[in-house]
């Protein structure tokens, strides 16, 4: 029995046709396509802003810079950042290769290795957004019981162009987990294709 071409086995699991699963397997694929580029856009754009980001203030007749390098975290948020770019850009070029050749996955281990290459880049990125946000908290409101001054009413600038960095590196992180969940779907979905065949033979 079917209905609107989705097969139903015996216990009630729907199971795709051959032609349906083509279509599913291109739309998973164009949606990838379409998340690494963005995540290589604002993985660029996030390092970019922090990365260049400086402002000069005049204290008591002393000139003293901001930088993102005097903070840990931001740079760890520019590495991070900077390389879930150049990470996506590899698999966008895998992926359009994939839809011209007409292949969702070349192999088992090719889809093990994306699988473990997107969670890398989750995890990476989702603990750099969480440490420069909370450089950030405290930049913004101090932390007055260790003496800490608020920097960002001494450099405004400077602040304010991170946070637009922080930003699109929360989109990244946000991207690189919904890939994440594509990747897995794709990899464990290749273990579950003969089970599929054989209840539509059924």
């Amino acid at each position: 029995m079917s209905y609107l071409g989705v097969g139903i086995s015996p216990g009630n699991v729907p199971v795709y046709q051959g032609t349906n699963l083509k279509v599913v397997d291109r739309r998973v694929k164009l949606a990838e396509l379409v998340l690494r580029c963005l995540i290589c856009g604002l993985g660029v754009l996030a390092a970019v802003l922090v990365g260049t980001d400086s402002q000069v203030k005049e204290i008591f007749s002393i000139r003293k810079k901001a930088r993102f390098t005097e903070m840990k975290a931001l740079v760890f948020l520019v590495l991070a950042n900077g390389m879930a770019a150049a990470y996506s850009l590899v698999q966008v070029v895998r992926c359009v290769v994939g839809l011209v050749k007409g292949n969702v996955l070349f192999s088992k281990p090719l889809a093990w290795a994306i699988f473990s290459g997107d969670q890398a880049m989750a995890y990476l990125t989702v603990a750099a957004v969480a440490a420069a946000a909370q450089s950030a908290v405290f930049a913004k409101v101090g932390q007055p019981e260790l003496q800490w001054m608020k920097i960002c009413n001494m450099y405004g600038k400077f602040c304010n162009q991170v946070g637009e960095g922080v930003a699109s590196a929360l989109l990244v992180s946000v991207g690189m987990v919904f890939l994440s969940c594509i990747s897995a779907f794709s990899l464990f979905r290749l273990y579950g294709g003969n089970k599929g065949k054989n209840n539509a033979r059924r």
